[in-house]
């Protein structure tokens, strides 16, 4: 273009040939107008004026060359200097120029590009901006409308502001349009169907002053909702008519065809109309809301779609209303309780089964998992609404084109959300049925969104939204759970008043009771039926508590998914930590606890702060992450070497199965050790092969913190419990009376009811088995004298025959205070008295055994044989022969017994004895602990061999011992009180029972069922006589 392009008033030749000279003159310094040197010049520049075509200014590269000055004068630190040329560059492009009409125009970027080629560095100038003075504009005090209404007379009414009437444009309007809508909810306007309800009575009033009129024009929306609405002016584009032209095809090929009446819209009016719906607003025009289904108008078009396309658009759009509708019904209904929706509390107070979506009427507010679960779906439709409302503004601005289908691409991600939110909801509160309880709803909630999560996660990086999603909502919800779970394992208070925890407290069992540990707490494993109504049942939380089920035909159990890998050592810690709270601990509680405990973080604060810590851990040094890479190579190599060794033992031969196994298992830091050490068992039956990422985050954000307060609350009550409440003393005590560790104490008792026996005296007295014990553990262990105590059972005098059952009667008892009694409990003290009866049964034989004497046997035989003396040699004899005969049967007997005893005592009672302290010592709590002792007891009593199932070696002993017993007694009644016969009997009786017990015994340790029983096989087999 032209210099002068910009300048028409300039069309004579004087005045731009005048500024020319002008401008030589002051580019060159010459004055003399004929001087060569000045006409070269000149001709110069008027050549280029005249006959040169500048290019047009490019504004971006001046405003770039203004900003990037503007940089430099503050990187030079002259802040005057810079906020004077923003400001001055700024006032001169929005000031209009002499015959120039706008705001930055061509010739303001002109300029400015003209001066910014002509000037100097501008950091090398001095500069000092000098006030410029402004003319005040002269105001126009004359009152002209008195001055031209001067003489008139005009009556101006009561009110003479009020603006005149337009009769005939208020004919032309319809008197029943409206000029304001209420909130929609978005913006301050009426919607559509609650205009249409309204009968209103105000004429539309239209003012006739030309400025209200515009600004009615550009916010008022036309009633395009009622009845025969006037058409709006469109384009007559083919594009913009392509309903028409649908419309007259189908009239020219269906002669049956016959047009409709249409409720005709623009694209904006279905775009806010969408907008409106998806926020929550029910009352529209061309949604329609009906026992809780959203459908569209079927005669609502626009005249650049054909119908069915639109419809087929506002279909897809209606079903993600409703599915806004039923998740905002279901946020109304919980929340309905409080005026506005908040964060869930601390503690509730008890909740109820009328919580669900189909119980809205109900007085009692819900439990807490359904109100953090409706605070996570607020949070997310507060920012959802908040998308809608930019939407919106931007529509009304016009500042640029918005589409139906801009704003479904641009809504396309929150709609993806809305629908894996219904899902979610549906699946986890709508489909639970209403008379079902709070820890079923509760449960089956959070196992829903863990289930979910799950699901997305494996797809990868295609669902990293959903999973983000899903992953902030359960995050909410569970807090509640982790609440309880916190109070529990750091107070011993397990707070759930709305009874939604999967584990209850039985408050009919006090703290104190002896049954606290086993009957306190109710364990609820809810298992899904895969036909029929859901089940509950209450599994005993006991010692095992943590690992029952209830599993069915075709049901289960779906207890809380993320709980079950640290579901024993919560039981455990809330436990311990009750328990420890009611303890009369020796040491002195700190003064400065509570204020430690307000300092203390919660676990859910924990678990935030160390999934945001996980989060943050991915972002490494490039050096470093060059590094882990080759470590992870290396140790990708490694495990795929140790997968193809476990494949290979399926018969499988797949290296890309072993690559890909490897990359899964290699992301858990201590798998390799597990595998290769040979403890990893893969569990076929389940999914416990599957290691996700959010699994992975459970176990280093969630279970590390149980896991500390587990090993702390476990280990305080043991250090307690061994310090303060002497528990190893007890077990020895009870090892030392029971078990007849304490040889010399209870030597001195059973010694004494042996003694009775032998001299034929009563010893069955309560009185006198009571003082002999008192008096054989008050010499050496007088604490325990207190404790102990002795019983007689003679509910059945006449059950056993044999004489050495008559020991069956006694029942040693000893005190156990609480809560020592925890771990030793009767049912233990019944097992410590049938081991009990078998020592002193063993012991009974043994002593009669020891206590036999020749000499007793050769007095008498002397008088036998003075009685023979006439007979012969041959009589002497048969005496004699009988004599040796019980001999060798006392030597045989004794044999046997001690090495019965032997067995009991030093491969049984000591071995096992010195096992079971140490894993007593080993033992991290108390439940740990009571299944120790159970074991050693359980172990002790089977080797013994006391069990029912190999009852019939037990009577075989208890013969043999019997028999010792017959043999004892006819050995002191001396010779001749006795038969041949009787001997005979006896020999037979022990051979039988000794054959059977050695056949029986090596066929038990040749099948290496029984290995603790090969010492005792040994023994016998020894003595046993070859026939």
């Amino acid at each position: 273009m032209s210099l002068f392009g910009h300048f028409p008033h300039w069309s004579s030749f004087t005045m731009p040939m005048r500024e020319t000279k002008t401008l030589v003159r002051w580019a060159s310094g010459i004055e003399d107008e004929n001087d060569q040197n000045f006409q070269l010049a000149l001709k110069f520049a008027w050549s280029n004026f005249k006959f040169h075509n500048y290019l047009d200014v490019d504004s971006h590269k001046v405003t770039r060359s203004i900003n990037g000055i503007y940089e430099k004068l503050m990187i030079h630190s002259d802040v005057t200097k810079a906020e004077s040329w923003a400001r001055l560059t700024d006032e001169f492009l929005n000031s209009p120029l002499m015959n120039v009409d706008g705001t930055k125009t061509d010739a303001h970027y002109s300029i400015l590009s003209m001066m910014l080629l002509l000037a100097g560095p501008p950091t090398n100038t001095e500069y000092v901006e000098r006030p410029r003075l402004k003319e005040a504009e002269v105001k126009d005090t004359f009152d002209w409308a008195k001055y031209l209404m001067e003489d008139e007379d005009l009556e101006c009414g009561p009110y003479p502001d009020t603006p005149e009437w337009s009769e005939e444009e208020s004919d032309e309007e319809d008197p029943q349009q409206p000029i304001s809508r209420e909130d929609s909810g978005i913006q301050v306007d009426r919607t559509p169907q609650e205009d249409q309800d309204n009968t209103n009575q105000a004429l539309a009033l239209t003012w006739t002053e030309p400025d209200a009129r515009a600004w009615l024009e550009q916010h008022v929306v036309t009633p395009y909702w009622v009845t025969h609405a006037s058409r709006f002016p469109h384009s007559l584009h083919l594009h913009s008519n392509l309903l028409n032209v649908w419309d007259q095809y189908l009239y020219n090929t269906d002669p049956l065809y016959l047009p409709e009446d249409k409720a005709f819209v623009t694209e904006t009016q279905v775009i806010r109309e969408t907008l409106w719906l998806l926020s929550g607003v029910k009352k529209l025009f061309i949604f329609q809301f009906h026992e809780g289904k959203v459908s569209v108008r079927n005669d609502v078009v626009v005249t650049h779609l054909t119908s069915s396309c639109l419809r087929s658009v506002l279909d897809d759009i209606a079903v993600y209303g409703q599915a806004v509708f039923r998740l905002q019904r279901f946020i109304d209904e919980v929340t309905g309780h409080s005026s506005e929706p908040g964060p869930p509390p601390p503690s509730s107070s008890s909740g109820s089964h009328c919580s669900s979506s189909s119980h809205s009427s109900c007085r009692e507010p819900p439990f807490r998992t359904y109100q953090a679960f409706v605070w996570a779906l607020y949070k997310y439709f507060s920012s959802f609404r908040e998308e809608l409302t930019t939407i919106e503004k931007q529509l009304i601005g016009k500042d640029e084109t918005v589409t139906l289908s801009a704003v479904l691409v641009r809504l396309r991600p929150h709609l993806a959300q809305i629908r894996v939110l219904h899902k979610v909801f549906c699946t986890g509160v709508a489909e639970v049925p209403v008379d079902t309880t709070n820890v079923v709803r509760a449960s089956h909630l959070l196992n829903t969104l863990y289930k979910a999560i799950i699901e997305y996660d494996s797809v990868g990086e295609a669902s990293e939204h959903t999973v983000a999603l899903l992953f902030s909502l359960w995050t909410e919800t569970v807090r509640p759970y982790l609440e309880i779970v916190d109070e529990w394992i750091v107070h011993g208070q397990l707070f759930d008043p709305a009874r939604e925890f999967i584990i209850q407290r039985n408050k009919d069992v006090p703290v104190n009771h002896r049954d606290f540990w086993y009957a306190t707490y109710t364990l609820y494993s809810i298992s899904e039926p895969v036909e029929g109504e859901d089940r509950m049942n209450d599994a005993g939380s006991g010692s095992s508590a943590g690992e029952q089920t209830s599993g069915a035909g075709g049901r289960q159990p779906t207890m809380v998914s993320f709980l079950k890998p640290v579901l024993k050592q919560i039981i455990m810690a809330g436990k311990s930590m009750q328990l420890l709270k009611n303890l009369d601990c020796k040491e002195s509680v700190p003064a400065d606890s509570a204020s430690r405990d307000a300092e203390r973080k919660s676990l859910y604060t924990l678990f935030l702060e160390s999934v945001q810590s996980r989060l943050c851990r991915r972002d490494d040094s490039p050096l470093d992450a060059v590094t882990e890479q080759q470590a992870t190579k290396r140790s990708l190599i490694k495990m795929q070497s140790i997968v193809v060794q476990h494949l290979q033992i399926d018969d499988i031969h797949d290296p890309l199965l072993a690559i890909n196994f490897a990359r899964l298992y290699l992301e858990q830091s201590d798998f390799h050790e597990r595998f290769s050490g040979g403890e990893f068992i893969v569990d076929r039956s389940s999914q416990s092969v599957t290691c996700q990422s959010f699994e992975l985050t459970l176990r280093s954000c969630l279970y590390p913190h149980i896991q500390r307060r587990y090993i702390q609350c476990c280990g305080n009550l043991m250090t307690t419990l061994k310090k303060d409440y002497k528990l190893l003393e007890y077990l020895q005590a009870m090892r030392n009376y029971f078990l007849l560790e304490a040889g010399d104490t209870m030597y001195d008792f059973y010694t004494a009811i042996f003694e009775r026996v032998l001299e034929k005296e009563s010893w069955q007295q309560l009185s006198f088995l009571n003082a002999q014990l008192q008096e054989a553990v008050g010499q050496r262990h007088p604490e325990d004298s207190s404790r102990l105590s002795i019983f007689l059972d003679t509910s059945e005098p006449a059950r056993k025959k044999q004489p050495v059952h008559n020991l069956d009667v006694l029942t040693l008892s000893y005190k156990v205070p609480w809560p020592v009694d925890i771990v030793i409990s009767s049912e233990c003290q019944r097992i410590y008295n049938q081991v009990f009866l078998l020592l002193l049964q063993i012991k009974w034989a043994k002593y009669c055994l020891d206590t036999v004497r020749f000499s007793d046997l050769t007095s008498a035989t002397q008088k036998a044989e003075g009685g023979v003396a006439g007979e012969g040699a041959s009589a002497k004899e048969g005496i004699n022969q009988q004599i040796h005969r019980m001999c060798l049967l006392r030597v045989k007997l004794m044999h046997f017994v001690n090495s019965l005893h032997n067995y009991i005592v030093t491969r049984i009672l000591h071995s096992t004895g010195l096992e079971f302290q140490h894993q007593v010592q080993e033992a991290k709590d108390l439940d740990q602990l009571i299944k120790i002792h159970y074991r050693y007891l359980s172990t002790i009593h089977d080797r013994c061999l006391l069990r029912e199932k190999v009852s019939f070696v037990k009577e075989a002993i208890m013969k043999v011992l019997n028999l010792v017993l017959i043999f004892s007694d006819r050995w002191q009644a001396g010779f001749g009180a006795w038969k041949i016969e009787s001997i005979d009997k006896m020999e037979s009786d022990f051979k039988n029972c000794h054959m059977f017990l050695v056949t029986i015994l090596n066929k038990a340790v040749c099948r290496g069922s029984f290995p603790h029983l090969e010492s005792l096989a040994l023994s016998l087999m020894a003595g046993f006589e070859q026939c």
